[in-house]
């Protein structure tokens, strides 16, 4: 039982000393401690770049679910609303896996302000209803959903931190909202006026709603659009936004064919894809490097035969076998590739750390909807990275390991 381990012990030992730098293998030693820095650059690369990637898609998908809704009922053809909302709003909270069912009343207004008026998307919300649910009150930065629910004159509306910003409505400060959908006269539509007064700003870290996003009650909304008691949307949110397709299909059995049911991810398709794809092209393209390093293993094993001819004819005429040579050049890589994997998951996941931290790489808002690029390292990945490293170096053992079993003892230790 103790003559296996004794004999790994003694390939693994032959191939420690091959590794080791002497004056007349210089060449050698560099190459090897190229394909050492190889690999790890590979591995740390790889690590970074696929943290980079799921940085960007959780904290998209995250802000994306705290402030939208899972599941959205919508007309398939723009009407003149969702009448029949309430029954409809009370059958979806029975489906399974749903948290909340909440009516919501979409439009585009334009906010006559101090600093700059802007143009801006009034969402009328059942302020109750999504007290309970706690989505977008988990976001509020200033002020309370709470003030939406006052009847006094003027009515309130709660908007996004940035487009507070950007128009100098501060908190508690009034707010001239013209909707251009307003009242129909027999001189044709004309645009509605109303003040409301800014009980709350909200930020959820998602740009493009805190910079143009303006929330008020549901019949706040209705007046201002100039409709009765319709919504045009009905908003679901799941236990588990994963169940999003499932709880789509059972809430299309119910709503009848006039409305459709549309998932958090088919709205975002095109993000999601993008960065899918993204991924797949980073793994290809840094991949690359640790095939260049996987090379130079190669080189530095051929090169290491070559020189070691005359030792591993000795080996040979001392008793050691075929089998126990080519371990030992096998042994040469598996030990280059596992240094080398060890550093890059080291540095990558220490690059990872403070990039993350001190949060190194800013970004413009407006185009990227993110301040600063997320480092989200997964240690499923360091993990198959590692292996992806570790195999692809074994697999450049394999030919300088089987031509080191080629070597006759007698034609090497001929003229020796």
């Amino acid at each position: 039982m103790a003559v296996r381990p004794l004999r790994e012990r003694f390939e693994l030992f032959i191939a420690l000393r091959y590794l080791k730098a002497k004056r007349k293998q210089v060449v050698i030693s560099l190459i090897t401690a190229i394909s050492i820095v190889g690999v790890a650059a590979g591995v740390m690369a790889l690590i970074v770049a696929l943290a980079i990637n799921n940085g960007f898609r959780n904290t998209l998908q995250r802000n994306l679910l705290s402030a939208t809704a899972h599941v959205t009922i919508l007309e398939k053809q723009p009407g003149y609303g969702i009448t029949q909302w309430r029954e409809l709003v009370a059958k979806l909270r029975a489906l399974p896996g749903v948290k909340s069912a909440n009516p919501s009343l979409y439009g585009s207004v334009f906010l006559v302000a101090p600093m700059q008026s802007d143009g801006a998307v009034l969402k009328g919300i059942d302020v109750d209803a999504e007290l309970a649910s706690g989505g977008l009150a988990a976001h509020i930065k200033e002020g309370s959903l709470e003030g939406l629910k006052h009847n006094t004159k003027p009515a309130g509306i709660v908007l996004g931190a940035k487009l507070a910003a950007r128009t100098g409505l501060i908190y508690k400060s009034i707010a001239k909202v013209i909707s251009p959908q307003g009242e129909l006269t027999p001189f044709g539509t004309l645009p509605t006026t109303e003040r409301l007064r800014v009980v709350g700003t909200f930020e959820t870290g998602f740009f493009d709603l805190d910079s143009a996003w303006a929330f008020t009650s549901l019949p706040t909304a209705q007046r201002l659009f100039g409709l009765e008691d319709v919504v045009n949307a009905i908003e679901l949110r799941l236990a588990d936004p994963e169940l999003a397709p499932q709880v789509a299909q059972a809430a299309g059995k119910i709503i009848g064919p006039q409305l459709a049911a549309t998932t958090w991810m088919e709205q975002n398709r095109q993000i999601f894809n993008a960065l899918r794809m993204e991924k797949a092209v980073t793994i290809i393209t840094i991949g690359l490097i640790v095939l260049v390093a996987a090379l130079n293993i190669l080189i530095a094993l051929v090169m290491m035969v070559m020189e070691k001819h005359r030792d591993i004819a000795v080996l040979m005429s001392m008793g050691a076998t075929r089998r126990q040579i080519r371990r030992i050049f096998v042994y040469q890589g598996l030990l280059i590739g596992s240094v080398g994997a060890v550093l890059g998951e080291l540095s990558g996941y220490a690059i990872c750390f403070l990039a993350n931290h001190y949060r190194w790489v800013r970004l413009d808002e407006e185009v990227y909807s993110l301040s600063f690029v997320p480092f989200e390292p997964r240690w499923v990945d360091g993990l198959w990275i590692a292996a992806a490293a570790i195999l692809i170096s074994y697999l450049a053992t394999l030919y300088p390991s089987s031509s080191a079993t080629q070597v006759s003892p007698v034609e090497a230790l001929r003229y020796e």
